[in-house]
């Protein structure tokens, strides 16, 4: 189980590696609960984000199952005008959730970051 300090080292990467960084969340699955969060935005409601988010990985994962699928669930893209939202599974217990500036980052690079960083609190 991650201990706060290993949340906290793993947002302060995500936040100098990322530029455009919105918010960041760990969350649980099952009750859509925020575990840690990061935000460099007062207006970015992450609780309700963490919920809602939760929901359709849930979703993802009982369509998956109904269609068979034998295929482990990595990650999530949700792509806005304005913004890139990823969700990446850490554990089969949580989730990292991720929010940021399209105009200031690309998808490839915080893909390629979450993942990086993402062992030291699965």
């Amino acid at each position: 189980m991650p201990t706060e300090k290993d949340y906290v080292e793993f947002f302060n990467k995500i936040d100098a590696e990322i530029t455009g960084l919105i918010a960041a969340s760990v969350v649980d699955l099952e009750s859509g609960m925020t575990l840690a969060v990061r935000s460099n935005r007062q207006d970015f409601d992450l609780s309700t984000a963490s919920a809602f988010n939760s929901e359709m990985v849930k979703m993802k994962l009982k369509t998956m199952k109904a269609l068979g699928l034998q295929s482990t669930l990595e990650d999530m893209l949700l792509t806005l005008s304005d913004q890139i939202h990823l969700i990446r599974l850490v554990s089969t217990t949580a989730f990292v959730y991720i929010a940021v500036d399209r105009a200031k980052t690309n998808l490839a690079i915080v893909r390629t970051v979450v993942a990086k960083h993402s062992g030291a609190i699965a």
